[in-house]
């Protein structure tokens, strides 16, 4: 009977501090994995959503104009979207563009079952019309609570789930994948930058075998992609996080105070003219300088007002002018421009834009994409190699 050689424990040089770092990134990327993939994934098809629809949709989306490029009133057009979405469904939001083109939007929602867990149910209906603003043709009508993007959006938003719970998965889930970056930071630092260590570090060796290149997927395209993935994370964050949003305000602004509001409100005093909605909107485009995109919104209620945004950018949402409008005579009651607000406002407006990359235009939603596709693979590699070592391990 031969001797039984003893198991020796290899010594480890790490410090308490990477040993610490190894443990958190191992669990932490395990017990989040599945739920960093689905939003990873659904950000990277989303990137690219307006691109997409538009070569989709491409006849509906794009009209031929007239020479004179006049469009008919808007109340007219509204009325045309309304009787396309039938039913007594009442316009709620309108986009208009410079464009002469573009097709203009109008859209209506009703909130579903408020106790509902599930997305569906949370939503009666939500319906967007596309009219052309020259002939009052309708060019489509899109069912966005089943619009492939939209769900698409909600599912990356919070997992399809409407009660409270969805979002607070997702927002801890992109906590812990902030977490994440910086031990998988830590983890990648090359000891010292020999050239066997820099090629290790920064190169990925295609021609190795399945285990080293799994490897090398796993920690060169993530430090390349970090600092955009990180954006990503901490501008999802904003949103999912009272207290993070409140906390990227004070640092911006510089103050714990919030800006003042002022509260207007229709007079129903007066007599109502019955082009007040088409009086509002010319005065917009005069007073916001006639801009790439005009949202409006009717107003609801009897003291409502009527709300215009004017967007430079059809894609970007940030730099915008706010107006409001008396609802029986258009008179303009209050106007707000992107100038007069603080720095605070600004970057909280601006999260959207950059968290789909169209703060940058083309070249920021690619690189968006690129990051959001290398935070899907990093769950799937990471788990190859652990569970590569625990076979290891266990043989």
């Amino acid at each position: 009977m031969g001797l039984v050689k003893p198991t020796v424990k290899k010594k480890t040089n790490k410090s308490r501090f990477r040993r610490i770092s190894d443990w958190l990134h191992l669990w932490l990327g395990l017990f989040s994995g599945m739920i960093v993939f689905i939003i990873a994934t659904t950000g990277c098809i989303f990137v690219f959503q307006v691109e997409i629809n538009e070569l989709i949709h491409r006849d509906a989306i794009f009209v031929n104009p007239p020479k004179n490029h006049q469009p008919l009133p808007l109340s007219q057009l509204t009325k045309n979207a309304e009787k396309a979405l039938g039913k007594e469904k009442k316009v709620g939001f309108i986009s208009t563009y410079k464009n002469p083109e573009r097709a203009w939007e109008f859209g209506t929602y009703k909130a579903g079952n408020p106790d509902a867990f599930f997305y569906f149910d949370a939503i009666d209906y939500y319906n967007l019309v596309l009219v052309n603003p020259y002939t009052g043709q309708v060019t489509q009508v899109i069912d966005y609570k089943y619009e492939f993007f939209n769900i698409v959006k909600y599912i990356h938003w919070s997992l399809l789930i409407n009660h409270p719970i969805g979002q607070q998965i997702v927002g801890w889930s992109t906590f812990i994948f902030v977490i994440l970056l910086i031990t998988g930071m830590i983890l990648w630092w090359p000891k010292n930058l020999k050239k066997s260590n820099f090629d290790k570090s920064f190169k990925i060796k295609w021609s190795a075998k399945f285990k080293r290149l799994n490897y090398d997927l796993h920690n060169v395209p993530g430090f390349y992609a970090m600092l955009i993935t990180l954006i990503l994370a901490l501008t999802g964050m904003v949103w999912a996080f009272t207290w993070f949003q409140n906390t990227v305000y004070v640092v911006a602004s510089q103050s714990i105070v919030p800006p003042a509001t002022k509260e207007f409100k229709s007079d129903s005093t007066q007599a109502s003219t019955t082009n007040a909605f088409d009086i509002a909107f010319e005065t917009a485009k005069q007073k916001l300088g006639n801009p790439d995109k005009i949202g409006m919104s009717p107003a609801t209620g009897t003291r409502g007002v009527i709300y215009a945004n004017g967007y430079r950018g059809e894609e970007t949402y940030y730099d915008s002018d706010d107006l409001q409008f008396d609802q029986y005579t258009g008179k303009l009651l209050n106007q707000r421009n992107h100038t007069e607000k603080n720095a605070g406002e600004r970057l909280i407006a601006m999260n959207y834009d950059i968290h789909v990359g169209a703060v940058l235009g083309l070249p920021g939603k690619i690189m968006a994409f690129c990051a959001s596709l290398v935070a899907a693979t990093l769950p799937i590699t990471g788990f190859i190699i652990w569970w590569g070592r625990r076979k290891k391990s266990k043989s």
